[in-house]
């Protein structure tokens, strides 16, 4: 380790010390350039006389919106914003950290000084290394998400952090700097189940004014992608919690693993730590006496490789977890004939315009090798197809337990692909149900019975495989086929220096090539894969379809 590091490191156990952190059973070590510091199991402690505990970090060091609402130099005007609702919970969070890492003896300078510079995530590619995304949904994205945060920095964070700084600032404010504090926030928060005993110990004023920073047990935490990083539970006699988006400096130096061997918990009132309130992270498994300093990993949950490299900055080769995003686009429906009409039906359906494809459901299509236990369908078959006494003319298709698209996916494409005699007979088929006499609206399992009654799947199909083939088609033109891809990677020297130091190089028929690259080309072959499979899977649907409608 260069001494620029071991300094910061040293200066930084020394401020967890201060601030009552336990490492019991690990140390942190630096990882190299790319990496930056990591947790590893302590060669010279037996984890299992800690009772598995490797570190404790008191709740009152977690950065979080309540804690910067009650800081003393942010405080009062954050509060302010926050109350007449012009900034959010994660807006307060990266302000604070732009702001503390500019601040002039900062209490958390020991703590920031040790967080990456650099990021392997799409928002800090050059404009070169972007390109390589070309054709992808995370190409799109990244494009749009960096306006986003230009245009907010520009508006409302230059002016702000100057004020806040009030020329106690190391340098000059830049959007690097904001930046830097939204990548900080997406790679490392937890969602922390914080016992509603310690939120609720600030006046019932303070509970008022701060309605939307927490998040009661009994809501899904799983909303986006930060929630989930991690598998934390709360450990409370009291059984409750409150969901609050945070930094826990020393946990999350974790790494991810997707076989990983610690979780994080929440010690409520003390009895396991003998710390209350604090969070700690709990080896998953006995360990013996460790010879060898392996490094401590935790999971940021089963995510594909879009939302890694767009949240964390790395890909994982053949990733089980990996999916497809399909959709159809807004504009082009505008122009569907009878685009009203079928807007009207879509919104009665529920119908969605997109949807995720798990590389798992390919476990259960057409062309899987895994043996099918029995011949339920993926989705069930009473909720999709049915023959209503009205009609019944269709005869539920023999291949509708191998369809593995969602079903609200498909009642879309099958609205959208109507022609103008379906439409017809979907009209008169609700008109017969209701009958003339009732005055009330189609349910949505209703009218989709009718639609499908009229249409059948093979508009559907049809349309889902031009979709396929038009997304294979935009990935192939930005980057090449599966097959170059698959060529690149065979030859790749992955070389561990600053991202954007130097360009890739191919020397002897081997390519040096940058981690931004490599994680690159990885997530694009992996869409490219996909797309093929799913492809396969829609056209040889779309031809049983056509045989047995025909």
């Amino acid at each position: 380790m260069e001494n620029s590091e071991e300094t910061k490191l040293q200066t930084f156990l020394q401020w967890l010390q201060a601030n009552k952190v336990e490492l019991r059973g690990c140390k942190i070590k630096y990882c190299g350039i790319n990496k930056g510091f990591g947790l590893f199991y302590d060669t010279n402690t037996d984890v299992n006389k800690s009772n598995g505990i490797l570190v404790v970090v008191p709740l009152d060091l977690a950065i979080t919106p309540m804690r910067v609402l009650e800081d003393p130099y942010l405080g009062p005007k954050c509060r302010a914003m926050f109350e007449e609702g012009e900034v959010d919970d994660r807006f307060l969070m990266n302000l604070f950290l732009t702001v503390e890492r500019l601040r002039k003896n900062s209490a958390w300078k020991p703590y920031l000084d040790l967080l990456p510079t650099t990021f392997g995530n799409p928002l800090w590619f050059t404009d070169d290394e972007l390109l390589e995304l070309k054709g992808t949904t995370l190409y799109r994205a990244t494009e749009l998400q960096k306006k986003t945060l230009q245009s907010l920095y520009e508006a409302k964070v230059k002016d702000l952090v100057v004020d806040l700084l009030d020329g106690k600032s190391e340098s000059e404010v830049n959007f690097k700097d904001f930046l830097w504090a939204n990548s900080i926030f997406w790679t490392r928060a937890l969602n922390i189940p914080f016992p509603r005993s310690y939120i609720f110990s600030q006046t019932q004023q303070e509970q008022e004014n701060c309605p939307s920073l927490v998040k009661d047990s009994d809501a899904s935490p799983t909303s986006n992608g930060v929630e989930d990083k991690t598998e934390g539970t709360l450990n409370s006699t009291q059984g409750e919690s409150i969901w609050v988006e945070g930094l826990v400096p020393g946990i999350d130096f974790c790494n991810h693993d997707l076989k990983a061997a610690a979780t994080w918990e929440v010690d409520g009132s003390g009895l396991t730590t003998g710390i209350p309130a604090s969070m700690y992270l709990l080896s998953g498994t006995e360990q013996s006496p460790y010879t060898i300093e392996k490094e401590v990993c935790i999971s940021y949950g089963n995510k594909g490789n879009e939302e890694l490299l767009y949240l964390y900055g790395f890909a994982i080769d053949n990733n089980p977890d990996d999916y497809l995003m399909v959709h159809y686009p807004i504009e082009a429906f505008q122009s569907v004939p009878f685009a009203d009409t079928k807007g009207q039906l879509l919104e009665i359906q529920k119908a969605e315009m997109r949807c995720l494809l798990p590389r798992t459901l390919l476990d259960q299509g057409f062309f899987s090798p895994i043996p099918r236990q029995g011949e339920d369908s993926i989705v069930s078959q009473g909720d999709r197809m049915c023959n209503y006494s009205w009609s019944g003319q269709r005869k539920l298709p023999s291949y509708s337990n191998r369809l593995v698209f969602p079903e609200d996916f498909l009642t879309a494409l099958r609205t959208i692909a109507m022609k103008e005699e379906e439409l017809n007979k979907v009209s008169s088929l609700l008109e017969e149900l209701i009958g003339s006499g009732e005055e009330r609206e189609p349910s949505n399992a209703e009218v989709r019975a009718a639609i499908w009654e009229a249409c059948g799947d093979s508009g559907a199909l049809q349309l889902l495989v031009d979709l396929l083939q038009m997304k294979m088609m935009e990935l192939e033109e930005g980057s090449g086929t599966e097959a170059c891809d698959t060529s690149l990677l065979e030859k790749a020297l992955i070389i561990d220096i600053p991202e954007g130091s130097i360009r890739d190089t191919e020397v002897e028929g081997v390519n040096k090539m940058s981690r931004h690259r490599w994680s690159s080309i990885i997530y694009r072959r992996g869409q490219k894969q996909l797309t093929r499979l799913f492809l396969m899977e829609a056209e040889h649907a779309l031809q049983l379809c056509l045989s047995e409608e025909g």
